[in-house]
Order: structure tokens, then C-alpha cells, then sequence
């Protein structure tokens, strides 16, 4: 593929004239390319993006009522906590760092909101706080719609841990173990089971934590919502000037919050009468109707 340029003995030229030699080599995209003699230190291949030519995934996207659906699976497996968890993900487009990372003295109970500060990063094994989001935007308030803010609350209620989604023994949770042990099977069902009385099948097979963010981005966009809406909520940088002249209004994001408290109501409808009566007793105080709803 790669052939030396002249003769071999020959000298080579000044460092000024061997790096721009490199450069606009660099710049060939053949797929046969003339390199100068073996001392000159620049690769001509950097810069170049080499790809397997496959497609991308496309990543899913969830029903409000599945996303309810997969939370009723949830509390089986995790409790409460795994209910509203799942929920916090599908309708705050939150990621798991930053859910985790929730304290109960840091919810803002006049306005409903959660603060992202300090999300929290698993590295080599070790679990830490990291001292600031990823950029300037990621640190925001995301106002929890009136169904979410009374399960949220619900939850603060019973909550001694320092933090709001701890483990049994109040250990900050691991990504790994809860999508092991809780994430995959109510998402994926059990449609393999040799007994018919477990044999469950899926709600939405495969669907990651993360693409629960991916839904929620895609819920506001269907939905209408601006994109400094949806950008403010998850956390994002406009492109070009719409980040200087652009500014999030209460009345935006009151329109987000009706936009996804209409989604949940509309899962509800789509309930079977079993899983509409399961919920009530998960949660009797019908949430729909409370905090202005």
C-alpha cells in the first residue's frame, strides 16, 4: 500500500519543508499513498476516519405506556423505588448519573424540580462524585411533572438514606447490577419459560437506560416543545448564536410539564383493568390529580 518516495540514500530535505510534505499528504484520501523517507516523524495517515462500513443502531423508542408498564415490572423486582426510578428515567430524560446521584435535602418541593450538581461516575471499578456536570449546561433544574412530583415525594417520604436511589444497605446503586438483576427482565419478559405461569413476555426487548433519555427527547420534539425547551431539560448547548439570543421562559416550561402529564394520563387509559387495579394499590393517592394537575 505504501511505496518510498526517490532514492533511499538520498537527504532528506529541512524539517519545514518534510512537515508540510506530510500535511498535504495527509489531506490524500487514495487508497495507495507515496511517504516520504522512514525518518520524517508525522504519520500521513492521521486525521484520516477509518469505519467498518456497517450500520448504526437506531435507537428505540418507548410508549408512555410501556414505559409504565416496564415500572409496574419493576416494583416486583426492586420496590418502590425501582417503580419511580423507571419513571424518572422515561419522563425527566435524565441520565443514570444523574438520577443516582439525587440527595432527599436537594429537591426543590415549592417548584418541583431536581438539581443536577454533581452526577455520579463509576471508574475502574471505584464509584465518585464528580466535581461538575459535563459542561455548563448540564447544570440545571428539570421540573418533574404533577403525576411524578407526588411518586417523587412518596418516595422522599421513606427515604433515611443520603441518597434517594441507594441500595438495600444504602450503597450507591451500580449500573451493572441493576441492569442485570432488575432492568433486563422487566424490559425483556421471560417469554422462554417452560412453565406458562412465569413466561412473561416483553414489554420492549433490549431497551437501555439510556435510550429512555433518547425517548424523552423524542416525547418533547413530537410533542411540540422548542428546541431551547428541550435542550434546557436534557441538559444540552444550542449550536451558534441561538445559545446568546435564546432564553428558556416559565411559560415553556410549563407547556413541558402539561405535554408530559398528558402522556402519563394517556397510559393509564391504555392499561388493561389488571394493571390499571395494580397501580392503584402501588399508588392509591391517584397522583394524576394532585399538585395543580
Amino acid at each position: 500500500m505504501f511505496r518510498r518516495l526517490g532514492n533511499p540514500q538520498r537527504k532528506a530535505g529541512s524539517d519545514q519543508a518534510r512537515c508540510a510534505y506530510a500535511r498535504g499528504l495527509r489531506s490524500l484520501g487514495s487508497s495507495a499513498v507515496t511517504v516520504p523517507p522512514a525518518d520524517l516523524d508525522v504519520s500521513p495517515c492521521h486525521g484520516i476516519r477509518v469505519t467498518t462500513g456497517d450500520y448504526e443502531v437506531e435507537p428505540q423508542v418507548a410508549k408512555p405506556v410501556e414505559f409504565l408498564r416496564a415500572a409496574l415490572r419493576m416494583y416486583d423486582l426492586m420496590g418502590y423505588r425501582g417503580f419511580v426510578l423507571t419513571l424518572m428515567n422515561g419522563y425527566t430524560g435524565a441520565p443514570w448519573s444523574e438520577l443516582i446521584s439525587q440527595k432527599p435535602g436537594h429537591y426543590d418541593q415549592v417548584n418541583y424540580q431536581i438539581p443536577i450538581r454533581r452526577p455520579i461516575r463509576e471508574a475502574r471499578g471505584q464509584i465518585e462524585e464528580a466535581p461538575r456536570p459535563k459542561s455548563p449546561a448540564g447544570r440545571r433544574w428539570i421540573q418533574l411533572p404533577p403525576f411524578l412530583a407526588v411518586l417523587y415525594e412518596a418516595l422522599l417520604e421513606d427515604c433515611p438514606r443520603a441518597r434517594v436511589f441507594a441500595g438495600a444497605r444504602g450503597a450507591v446503586l451500580r449500573r451493572g447490577n441493576v441492569t442485570r438483576r432488575f432492568w433486563r427482565p422487566a424490559w425483556d419478559g421471560d417469554p422462554d419459560n417452560t412453565d406458562p405461569q412465569k413466561r412473561t413476555p416483553p414489554v420492549l426487548a433490549g431497551f437501555t437506560f439510556h435510550e429512555g433519555r433518547h425517548t424523552h427527547r423524542t416525547w418533547l420534539s413530537d410533542d411540540g416543545i422548542s428546541d431551547i425547551g428541550r435542550a434546557a431539560r436534557l441538559g444540552h448547548k444550542l449550536p451558534g448564536m441561538a445559545d446568546v439570543y435564546e432564553d428558556l421562559t416559565p411559560e415553556m416550561k410549563q407547556r413541558t410539564v402539561k405535554v408530559l402529564q398528558a402522556r402519563w394520563e394517556t397510559s393509564i387509559a391504555q392499561l388493561t383493568s389488571s394493571e390499571r387495579a395494580k397501580l392503584l394499590a402501588i399508588v392509591p393517592a391517584t397522583p394524576w390529580r394532585h399538585h395543580g394537575a
